[in-house]
C-alpha cells in the first residue's frame, strides 16, 4: 500500500474543503451527499452520539445555522493506497477558550469520496 499518492491527497484535500465549505455554510444538501448513506456511518458529535445516515442528516436538518464560522488549522490528510483516508484537524470558534478537534475517515465509494466515520470534540486550550 502507498501511502499519501499525490493524486489521492489532491482528491480527499478537495472533498475536505468541499465540506468545510458546506458545514460553515450550512449547506445541509451537500454535507448529507458527502457521509456515505449507510446504517454503518457514526457521527460523535459534541453533544450527540449519531449512528447511521438518517440520524446525521436529521441532525444536519434541525441543527442551527447561527454559529457556524470558524477558523481551521493543523489540518492533516493522510491517504492509504487509492480509496482510504483520514482527515484531522483543529478549529477555532472565536470568542471561545477551546480548541475543536474533528476527525474524519474517508473512504472512495462508486459515487466518490464520502465520510464514513467522523468525530467532533473540544478540548480547553493550553496555558502557558
Amino acid at each position: 500500500m502507498e501511502l499519501n499518492l499525490p493524486h489521492v491527497v489532491a482528491e480527499v484535500t478537495e472533498a475536505f474543503a468541499r465540506y468545510e465549505a458546506a458545514l460553515t455554510g450550512n449547506d445541509v444538501a451537500v454535507l448529507d451527499e458527502l457521509f456515505w448513506n449507510s446504517p454503518l456511518t457514526l457521527r460523535y458529535g459534541i453533544t450527540e452520539n449519531l449512528y447511521g445516515y438518517d440520524a446525521i442528516a436529521a441532525f444536519r436538518s434541525g441543527r442551527s445555522s447561527l454559529g457556524l464560522a470558524r477558523t481551521i488549522r493543523n489540518t492533516v490528510i493522510t491517504t492509504y493506497g487509492e480509496d482510504f483516508a483520514t482527515a484531522n484537524t483543529e478549529f477555532l470558534r472565536p470568542p471561545g477558550p477551546r480548541i475543536g478537534r474533528q476527525s474524519q475517515t474517508w473512504v472512495r465509494m462508486p459515487e466518490g469520496w464520502r465520510v464514513v466515520s467522523a468525530h467532533v470534540s473540544y478540548m480547553d486550550m493550553p496555558t502557558t
